[in-house]
């Protein structure tokens, strides 16, 4: 496993060093040719110099080594100088890598604002996540940070074969550095630099990850890495502010459990047929992004204290991991879309202080409109043939929306179910394959009856859903902060919107967190 700043912080800053004007290295990637047992290797290097008034100063390169035929190396970074008398001279380091990281993104290059370009990111909270964290968690996320860097030079400034070498055997052999080890930190991190920062970072990180997902389905050069559950690839964090409980959910398509196929689900593209090896890699680079944004209520009453939470915006988008807006235009359409949606909240498992837990919504029983008209015409008179007609028309109205909600409990939870129907049929969408007979959702991205928005998200807030759940808690409670969970499952569907393809599947992902309750009067 790589440990870069364990290494960058233990370097033997000293004037010897300084005056030998030699660099130290750091092996970041080699491997050996064996047809002239010559190495290729990307290497990091420290160099000391020393500044104006014999300041020492330390400048950090990226190196390339052994990848053309005279063997020469080439520089494909260089950093900013890091001033050592400073309290924290790393930090100009960190802060350079987070901005290039997210001015690379593809957010950061294909907004719709005219003027979203990033400024550059505020020292002070990047300082105080270096402070506040312990060495080996800070150490973990710098591993990341330096790791998404390294792969924006691999992806742009670099030939291929220094590419196949990073993912061969830099980011594959580290690929746990991209799970929960670095969790705490990046929490940290990502509630300090605003959801503008956020979405840029998370969106390379789950661009990097679908690359590596996709070569490693491919089988280039990737067999031998020790494979990660792939449902630890998505990342989630929940807070608590203003009166909100806020679970954030990021996952890569790819690294989503699937539930549901009606095929081989590989990109083994050799056994397929051209245009559809095109449509998956373009499925292949998408990810799913969540938020489960959730009001609560405390009330204090005699003997008792009121809890409420309802919902106040649930919010999904699948993302395009992306660079240009016209590229794959017959693949533009083409994305998965939710179709069912579970959210939980309630008090942490095992708990005594919950007295009990009521529901907003009781199950739905389905209303009809029926409206009956009769007409009667009559004839009396001598008449050999009498003129008495009867006639009777009834007219059923049904009213039918494309999501169902529930409401249910797990425990001391709370739960939302929204499920996606066939407007025409009631079939749940999550449990079919979408066969020829079910065209409800063919351009579901189009027309005024649309269930998406015209970008594939989809939102709910609470004009749509607005029913809450409530738990009656101990008095004794008062004054203490609770531990409340929060969490999520999302299933994602591909059925072919404007494209001939019989490739069709179901994915899951889940998440939870979980956040503060403050049980204080007058709060």
């Amino acid at each position: 496993m790589l440990d870069i700043w364990s290494w960058i912080c233990g370097l033997p800053y000293s004037t010897a060093w300084a005056e030998s004007e030699s660099p130290l290295i750091f092996t970041l990637a080699s491997s050996s040719r064996s047809q002239d047992d010559s190495t290729q290797a990307i290497q990091l290097r420290a160099e000391m110099t020393l500044g104006s008034d014999s300041e020492r100063l330390v400048i950090f390169k990226v190196y390339t080594q052994g990848f053309d035929l005279d063997d020469s190396q080439k520089t494909l970074w260089v950093s900013d100088a890091c001033t050592l008398s400073s309290d924290k001279p790393f930090l100009p380091l960190f802060l350079q890598l987070l901005h290039e990281i997210i001015t690379h993104s593809p957010t950061a290059q294909n907004s719709t604002c005219p003027r979203s370009q990033l400024q550059k990111l505020n020292p002070d909270p990047v300082a105080w996540i270096m402070d506040s964290h312990s060495p080996e968690s800070f150490s973990s996320f710098f591993d990341l940070v330096f790791l998404m860097r390294l792969f924006w030079l691999c992806a742009f400034d670099a030939p291929s074969l220094v590419g196949s070498l990073y993912f061969s055997t830099t980011l594959g052999p580290n690929i746990e550095a991209l799970t929960c080890k670095h969790a705490p930190v990046l929490r940290t991190f990502l509630k300090l630099v605003g959801v503008d920062a956020e979405l840029c970072f998370m969106r390379t990180l789950g661009y990097m990850l679908a690359k590596w997902l996709i070569l490693r389905e491919l089988g280039v050069g990737l067999q031998a890495v020790t494979p990660v559950p792939r449902q630890h690839l998505g990342f989630a964090y929940a807070t608590e502010a203003h009166g909100f409980w806020i679970l954030k959910g990021y996952a890569p398509i790819s690294a989503m459990k699937q539930t549901r196929s009606n095929g081989n689900t590989s990109f083994k593209f050799p056994i397929m047929e051209a245009k559809e090896s095109v449509l998956r890699y373009a499925l292949a680079h998408q990810q799913l992004e969540a938020v489960l944004q959730l009001e609560y209520s405390v009330e204090f009453h005699d003997g008792y204290i009121q809890v409420n939470a309802r919902v106040d915006n649930l919010r999904f988008h699948v993302a395009k991991l992306g660079f240009n807006k016209n590229e794959d235009l017959e693949y533009a359409d083409e994305r998965h879309f939710p179709t069912r949606i579970r959210v939980w909240v309630g008090p942490e498992v095992g708990c005594n202080y919950v007295a009990g837990l009521s529901l907003g919504r009781s199950t739905n029983n389905g209303e009809r409109e029926i409206e009956m008209q009769r007409n009667l015409n009559s004839n009396y008179g001598n008449s050999k043939i009498p003129k008495v007609k009867a006639r009777a028309r009834m007219t059923t109205k049904t009213k039918t929306k494309n999501w169902r909600w529930d409401q249910d409990v797990e425990g001391n939870a709370g739960v939302f179910d929204a499920v996606l129907c066939d407007n025409t049929t009631g079939r749940e969408m999550a449990t079919c394959n979408g066969g020829s007979g079910n065209s409800s959702l063919r351009n579901r991205y189009m027309g005024g009856n649309r269930p998406f928005t015209k970008t594939g998200g989809l939102v709910f807030a609470r004009d749509e859903y607005g029913e809450g759940v409530g738990w009656r808690l101990s008095r004794e409670m008062e004054g203490s902060v609770l531990k409340w969970r929060i969490g999520g499952q999302v299933w994602l569907s591909y059925w072919p919107n404007n494209v001939t393809s019989s490739y069709r599947e179901t994915r899951l992902v889940e998440w939870c967190d979980e956040v503060d309750l403050p049980l204080i009067s007058g709060k």
